[in-house]
């Protein structure tokens, strides 16, 4: 049995996989609230009690954040995650720690195509590097570096990079938050859960967008992105569905950056949990718009396949993928191929 887990700042997303004809099968997966555990370790071993504590072959576990010597601290929880320490606590032999941007990489190759959403077809026939776009808690990005034979995935902090405006609305929005934040501005900032927030809370305090009071009761006792969401997708308030407008064209236009600066000529994905929520805004044209206004590189882009992940355990299958084929290149033993 292959344990894979995706560890974010707020929950904790487990799952264990076994191998049919090579392909992988769920078997059963969880969400922990992180906060409310010492540690990863704690949490894996209560998991893998309630699944009656199955024979694990190998783990890995996609986290937010540069992974160094199998090591990393946590930004959003007091949490050290290193590999061997858990290896030896969880008494797993093969055990790994990768970017969680690295896993939702590997585990696009493992999608079946009800699984994905295109919105460019592009050039299906386009070979060359793929990107990576996940907005979520935070915005992760990365990238598959085409070697030839494989996409291989590689890690990225590039959410942190500096937010381009592109037109006078977006500059007065940079502006807003300079000001909110005492300084910088990153893309994660405003493509991403918080981000949307951000958007929305600018349009209504700063630009004076009507905020009703049926809204107001509502965001003041649900979660305010859901709500926006649902009401921009529905239409019932003109406030929301601005707030997704700006947030898609913004998700668009980082995209296109990505395609640009490592010539995904193989494709576009867009991962996170917002995207598949949001598939009317994200459809209407305003992210294609954006993702394709790049000048003289714009035909470039029109030629470049976008598609949406749907599928919400992506990151776990690559985790869970990435787990099999590392143990099998240390060990000589490929659970995936005895499969077949």
């Amino acid at each position: 049995m292959i344990l894979a887990g995706d560890v974010g700042g707020t929950k904790v997303h487990l799952a264990l996989y076994s191998f049919e004809h090579a392909q992988l099968v769920h078997v059963r997966d969880e969400r922990f609230p992180a906060h409310e555990y010492s540690g990863l370790q704690e949490i894996v071993q209560r998991f893998l009690a309630e699944s009656s504590n199955p024979e694990i072959t190998a783990a890995c576990f996609g986290v937010p954040g540069p992974v160094r010597g199998g090591r990393l601290r946590l930004t959003n929880l007091p949490w050290v995650l290193d590999a061997r320490e858990l290896s030896a606590g969880l008494n797993i032999t093969h055990l790994f720690l990768i970017n969680d941007l690295e896993a939702n990489g590997y585990g696009i190759p493992e999608l079946t195509p009800d699984q994905i959403l295109t919105l460019n077809q592009g050039d299906p026939a386009g070979v060359g590097n793929r990107a990576l776009v996940s907005a979520g808690t935070g915005l992760g990005e990365g990238v598959l570096v085409w070697n030839g034979k494989t996409h291989v995935p590689m890690a990225s902090e590039g959410g942190h990079s500096d937010f381009a405006a592109r037109n006078p609305l977006e500059m007065e929005l940079f502006t807003w938050l300079t000001q909110k934040l005492n300084g910088r501005v990153s893309y994660e900032r405003v493509i991403s859960g918080p981000g949307l927030t951000n958007i929305y809370t600018f349009l209504r305090d700063e630009k004076g967008m009507e905020e009703p009071a049926w809204l107001t009761q509502r965001m003041q006792t649900e979660d305010p992105n859901a709500i926006i969401g649902e009401a921009g997708e529905a239409g019932t308030s003109e406030l929301c569905s601005k707030a997704l407008e700006m947030f898609a064209a913004s998700y668009g236009a980082e995209a296109g950056n990505m395609v640009l600066t490592v010539l995904a000529t193989g494709g576009m994905y867009i991962g996170g949990g917002i995207a598949p929520k949001m598939l009317k805004t994200m459809q209407s044209g305003v992210f294609m718009q954006a993702f394709a206004d790049k000048g003289r590189l714009s035909e470039l882009l029109v030629h470049t396949p976008v598609h949406i992940i749907l599928e919400s355990r992506a990151a776990l299958m690559g985790a869970a993928a990435y787990a099999e084929a590392r143990a099998a290149e240390i060990s000589g033993k490929s659970v995936r191929a005895a499969s077949r």
